[in-house]
C-alpha cells in the first residue's frame, strides 16, 4: 500500500488540531475522507495513531514521531501552493495559535483579523510549560509565551516587558500601599498559576532567597480564571503586568523582591515564518509595534 500526500495531509491537520472536524475544515475536505485518510495511514503502519478523549484527540507516540516529519512536509507543500497561486491578498488560510495570557494575545489577534477576516484562527491559552512543549513539538504555528526556551533559533519579536506583580481588590487593607513586601503577602492567601508555570518558579524562588514561605497558596490553571478568583475575592494574585484586561475592582502592587523584568514574544519556527498566513500575522505585529513606537529586534 503506497502513503499517499492525502493521509500525510489529513494525520498533519489532525496532529495540528486535535481533532478530525477541525482538520476538515483547514483542509476544505468532508469529516469522513479525514477519517479514511487516516484508517488507511494506521492500517499502513499496523499501529493507533490518535486515543479518543472527551477533550480531543491524544496522539501516540508513533504519531509524535511522525509529525516530526510530516509537519515539515506539510509546510513545504503550502508554501508551493502559495508559490503557484500567487494571490496577493489572503482570502483564505488558517493560524493555529496559543499564548500564556489573554494580553498582548488578543489585541494582535483583533488587528490581524481586522486585515484578514477570512483567515480561520484556532486560539488557546495553555500553561507556560505546555507553551513550550508544544513549541518544541511544532504543533502550533504561532506562540506568544513570556521567556521562551532556545530564543535564537526561532523567528521571533519582542513584544513586550514586565515584571510580576500583586493584584488585589481595591478595597484590601494593602491597596493603599505604594509597594509591597513579600513577607507582607506571605500573610495572605496567595493565588497563583499551575505547577510549572514560570510564576509559580519565580515565587518560590524568590521565597527562598528571602528565606519566607506562603503556607496559603491557591493554584489555578489559567490568568483569567486568576483574575476572577481575585474579582470575587478569594485572595492575592501574583501574575505578569498587562497579562489581563484591567478591571475598575482590580489594582496592580510592585512587589519588592520580584523585581525582575521578563520578556514577551511573538515566536514561530524558521520554516514556519515563511507562510503567508504566519508572515502577515507578524507583519500585523511589527506594524502594531511601530505604531506604539515599541518595536523590538529580532
Amino acid at each position: 500500500m503506497k502513503i499517499s500526500s492525502h493521509q500525510i495531509a489529513a494525520f498533519t491537520e489532525v496532529f495540528r488540531q486535535r481533532s478530525v472536524s477541525e482538520a476538515a475544515a483547514v483542509l476544505g475536505v468532508t469529516q469522513s475522507a479525514v477519517t479514511q485518510h487516516l484508517a488507511k495511514l494506521e492500517q499502513h503502519m499496523g499501529t493507533t495513531l490518535f486515543i479518543r478523549h472527551r477533550s480531543g484527540l491524544e496522539p501516540t507516540k508513533p504519531a509524535q514521531e511522525l509529525f516530526a516529519l510530516t509537519d515539515r512536509v506539510r509546510v513545504l507543500e503550502q508554501l508551493v501552493a502559495e508559490k503557484i497561486n500567487a494571490y496577493s491578498d489572503l482570502s483564505a488560510g488558517h493560524l493555529t495559535v496559543i499564548a500564556n495570557a489573554p494580553r498582548p494575545a488578543m489585541p494582535l489577534i483583533s488587528e490581524f483579523n481586522r486585515h484578514f477576516p477570512a483567515v480561520r484562527i484556532t486560539f488557546s491559552l495553555v500553561p507556560w510549560e505546555l507553551a513550550k512543549q508544544r513549541l518544541e513539538a511544532r504543533d502550533v504555528d504561532i506562540a506568544i509565551i513570556t521567556e521562551p526556551d532556545d530564543i535564537a533559533n526561532l523567528f521571533h519579536v519582542q513584544l513586550s516587558k514586565n515584571r510580576l506583580m500583586a493584584l488585589m481588590r481595591r478595597e484590601h487593607r494593602l491597596a493603599c500601599r505604594p509597594t509591597l513586601a513579600l513577607a507582607e503577602l506571605a500573610e495572605e492567601r496567595i493565588i497563583l498559576t499551575e505547577d510549572g508555570s514560570l510564576t509559580l518558579r519565580e515565587v518560590e524562588k524568590a521565597c527562598l532567597e528571602n528565606s519566607t514561605s506562603m503556607p496559603n497558596i491557591i493554584k489555578m490553571a489559567t490568568y483569567p480564571v486568576l483574575k476572577e478568583a481575585v474579582l470575587h475575592g478569594v485572595g492575592i494574585g501574583v501574575l505578569l503586568e498587562d497579562s489581563v484586561f484591567p478591571a475598575e475592582e482590580l489594582v496592580y502592587k510592585t512587589v519588592d523582591e520580584l523585581c525582575t523584568d521578563f520578556k514577551t514574544y511573538i515566536v514561530t519556527t524558521s520554516d514556519k515564518r515563511r507562510l503567508r498566513c504566519v508572515k502577515s500575522f507578524f507583519e500585523t505585529v511589527e506594524m502594531s509595534l511601530e505604531n506604539q513606537g515599541n518595536i523590538s529586534p529580532r
